[in-house]
């Protein structure tokens, strides 16, 4: 192999690399957020969820959702999340006041329900007696 060959074969190797260091801004499929990344990074995202650019911080909510629940495909996982943050733009930044609202509401109802299940499934035991004997005031 020549000289000329090698420093062809470094050129092309350099300028390939050159566009993968090229800088580009990518907007997360599921918040929106747009973070400046290299092709390359974007690639490996894109790769690694379904061919959905996602960021940091929604990557991990998707980890933790497949570590919740292991038989989720990825896809299913970054739909979830996606619906998640569209929720969550859509009621709670612009209206703080009533996502609280709704916040408790839905703890209310879950917890009505939880203790609804739970009675259902245990008999009542009735009592005849006091457990407790009387206390006398007047001696």
């Amino acid at each position: 192999m020549s000289d000329v060959s090698s420093e062809i074969e470094k050129y092309i190797a350099l300028e390939s690399s050159t566009v993968d260091d090229q800088v580009m801004q990518a907007e997360c499929e599921c918040c929106g957020l747009k973070e400046d990344c290299t092709k390359g990074y974007i690639t490996i995202v894109k790769s690694c969820h379904c061919g959905k650019w996602v960021c940091g911080l929604c990557s991990e909510a998707v980890k933790e959702r497949l570590y919740r629940a292991p038989k989720t495909a990825i896809q299913d996982a970054v739909s979830f999340h996606r619906e998640f943050c569209q929720k969550f733009n859509s009621t709670i930044r612009l209206n703080p006041k009533l996502s609280l609202a709704c916040a408790m509401r839905d703890i209310a109802k879950r917890s009505h329900e939880y203790r609804s299940s739970k009675n259902l499934s245990a008999p009542k035991i009735d009592r005849s007696t006091s457990c407790v004997p009387k206390i006398d005031f007047k001696h």
